[in-house]
């Protein structure tokens, strides 16, 4: 497996990774159902393309992502921060769609300076990039 195709299925893991714990974070203060729905299946579908990018790093002996103490501390402390004192189901979608829409940044970013990086990662990056704008779109009804 070359460089370039380690550090797309890094960014990948990274990405779910992000939005799985953003997820689990802000779950506590949604209180519209359906939102919570939408919510438990983008993890779902962030976990599956973690576990594939995952996959092909163990199987290619490769290290994959790991995030760190300090990332995870202020992705935690931004979104207590950013609810603290709104946590109206618009709030919590507009947030949703801003962390994907940075999410859908990084990937296009990682492909771009990756361009050797093989059709598998790049197919794998495209089905992330593509789930994101899915959650977008349906986060937007919830604005």
């Amino acid at each position: 497996m070359t460089s370039q195709e380690v550090t797309v299925y890094r960014e990948i893991q990274k990405n779910a990774e992000m939005g799985m714990k953003a997820i689990d974070t802000i779950s506590d203060v949604v209180h519209d159902e359906a939102l919570s729905m939408q919510l438990s299946r983008q993890s779902i579908k962030y976990s599956e393309l973690y576990n594939e990018a995952t996959k092909q790093l163990l199987e290619a002996k490769a290290e994959g992502y790991k995030s760190s103490a300090l990332s995870d501390a202020m992705l935690r402390t931004g979104i207590h921060y950013n609810t603290m004192l709104n946590t109206s189901t618009g709030h919590i979608a507009e947030l949703m769609i801003k962390g994907s829409t940075n999410g859908i940044i990084e990937m296009e970013k990682v492909l771009k300076h990756n361009e050797e990086a093989g059709e598998r990662p790049v197919n794998l990056a495209r089905k992330m990039i593509e789930l994101e704008e899915r959650n977008v779109e349906r986060l937007k009804q919830y604005l």
